[in-house]
């Protein structure tokens, strides 16, 4: 490709790859830990009554009654909190506001993926421990105090949490450096670290409402620190956008906020999902690491195999070509049908690959 014009900083980056979002026929998705169920009724409701002739003027740019249901669920101020379009942007702005050339990152080697390519796109230099054979994480690495860490909880892809007192661990071994707890899978069963904000003035923790409030299509996500913190955010974001989430996006948020009837019941449904899931892959000779979020990491020897037959039979999950990685497939918690599904054709193919 011609790069003509592009400046070095993204003439040279390795843009993040998002999971398949393909056009060609109808899947069985299970590759973006999407929700399998619907936003509620008030949700849907408060969004379309949001896209109304208003949408002809700028949103609220500091989206203070969003904000403010943020803080009053998480027994915070509402200086305490931060909204952003997707907790990706958040994450983006972490990155710009809290290292810089003297100021590494740190993360793991098995981890999100976006992580490497903000450093990278904001001139960071990183340290990159790699996680335990188990896949836990390198605690010790963490505690140097010597950069930004970026502790995603459960992990991304393997779905591995950390206890509370972990996470104490880690802040306390950083009062020089922030540390920034990424919660995007928090609530499918794992311990959020948002009952220690008001302790630990270097503890940012980031959410979003893409996954257990299933408006990955609205782009809300949110941070959760210490006055200062967050006014570092805001900083970020008004040298960049002051009007990062619109009129529908806030509405459709703040109404999933206040309906907490359907978060909890549709978390609760995917968790029943998830440990049956997790049954049956054993049952099938998949090794499943212990996971508190909306997917699972299966392991198998053909890993490779199995994501293309699944794909070739309408069934879409994860597959990372990548040291360490690249004997398991990350699988997104769907319904029970759908997971039906995705077993019923991995037995036969896994049949299929014996039988050869």
């Amino acid at each position: 490709m011609n790069k003509k014009y592009w400046s070095a900083r993204i003439r040279d980056c390795e843009p993040y790859v998002p999971g398949e979002q393909p056009k060609d026929r109808k899947y069985v998705k299970l590759n973006t830990n999407e929700n399998p169920y619907p936003p509620s009724e008030a949700v849907l409701a408060a969004a379309r009554q949001a896209a109304n002739d208003a949408l002809r003027l700028y949103p609220d740019p500091v989206c203070g009654d969003l904000r403010l249901a943020l803080a009053d669920r998480a027994g915070l101020k509402l200086e305490q909190v931060f909204v952003g379009n997707g907790s990706d942007e958040v994450l983006a702005f972490c990155f710009a506001a809290f290292t810089d050339e003297k100021t590494p990152a740190v993360f793991p080697d098995v981890t999100y993926s976006f992580y490497p390519v903000y450093a990278e796109f904001f001139g960071a230099p990183t340290r990159v421990p790699p996680l335990n054979d188990d896949f836990t994480m390198p605690l010790e690495e963490l505690k140097k105090n010597d950069g930004c860490i970026f502790l995603t909880n459960p992990n991304a892809p393997t779905g591995i949490a950390l206890e509370l007192d972990v996470i104490e661990d880690v802040l306390r071994a950083n009062p020089d450096q922030v540390v920034v707890v990424d919660e995007a899978y928090v609530d499918f069963g794992a311990e959020s670290a948002v009952c220690l904000v008001d302790r630990y003035e270097n503890l940012l923790v980031v959410q979003t409402m893409s996954k257990s409030r299933s408006l990955a299509g609205q782009r809300v996500g949110f941070a959760y620190g210490c006055e200062n913190l967050i006014s570092a955010l805001t900083a970020v974001k008004d040298s960049f956008n002051s009007y990062t989430l619109d009129r529908v996006a806030q509405a459709a948020g703040l109404a999933s906020v206040l309906d907490e009837e359907t978060f909890r019941e549709h978390c609760s449904k995917v968790v029943a999902t998830r440990e049956r899931t997790v049954r049956a892959l054993e049952n099938l000779g998949l090794q499943v690491l212990p996971s508190k979020a909306n997917f699972v990491f299966a392991r198998h020897e053909k890993a490779a195999q199995l994501f293309a037959g699944l794909k070739e039979r309408g069934v879409l999950v994860r597959y990372f070509a990548k040291p360490r990685i690249d004997t398991f497939l990350r699988i997104s918690i769907g319904t029970d049908e759908e997971m039906d599904i995705l077993l019923r054709e991995l037995e036969s193919l896994l049949q299929e690959i014996g039988a050869k």
